[in-house]
């Protein structure tokens, strides 16, 4: 599910104390409402995959390095279920699942080829392809999915081609600029946030 924060109708008393101190601590208000309203959507998702009340579901984190509110996410009542959210200023998208799952929404820079960030993120190969800011997020997307999934890291992204073959992927562009990518173990599909 993906779409603007305000569409996201759920309320904040969902959120851990963890959450809320780290919604605190944005600096702007709309990064504030994107991060609270991604992680209220990936309750919301969760719940319609378990058919339970999302007002029972607990989203974690843990981290050996950062601590609680990091790492990949977890639902307490089902930890097998796979989750996973994404936000970026004004909007936000989420997913859940059976086996691995992992989500990633960026925005398109834009200008001309961002080729700072290619360098960053695309292996050789890739580098020789990608010729255009919509390729290079396309394939930045799919890495951070990667990511989240625990298959990738930010250390190889130039290491490892955006390659998701064996797995399910859906993607899909909203509001013109933002490319979002999810990758699953099972076929996934698009869900509007309203209906």
């Amino acid at each position: 599910m993906g779409g603007r924060p305000d569409e996201v109708l759920a309320p904040e008393d969902w959120l851990t104390d963890v959450e809320r101190a780290r919604a605190a601590r944005f600096a702007f208000e709309p990064d504030r409402r994107s991060f609270t309203a991604a992680h209220l959507l990936v309750r919301l998702c969760a719940a319609a995959v378990l058919d339970t009340d999302p007002a029972g579901l607990t989203l974690l984190q843990h981290c050996e390095v950062h601590g609680p509110g990091h790492g990949r996410p977890y639902i307490e009542q089902a930890p097998s279920l796979g989750v996973s959210l994404s936000h970026t200023r004004g909007y936000v998208c989420a997913a859940a699942g059976e086996g691995r799952v992992g989500i990633d929404a960026e925005r398109v820079p834009p200008g001309p080829f961002d080729r700072l960030l290619a360098g960053r993120a695309l292996t050789e190969r890739e580098l020789a392809a990608v010729t255009t800011n919509e390729e290079l997020i396309r394939h930045w997307t799919r890495k951070e999915a990667l990511i989240k999934r625990g298959e990738l890291t930010l250390d190889g992204l130039r290491a490892a081609d955006a390659d998701v073959a064996g797995r399910h992927l859906l993607e899909w562009t909203a509001e013109g600029d933002i490319v979002v990518a999810v990758i699953t173990d099972s076929p996934a599909e698009q869900f509007p946030l309203s209906g």
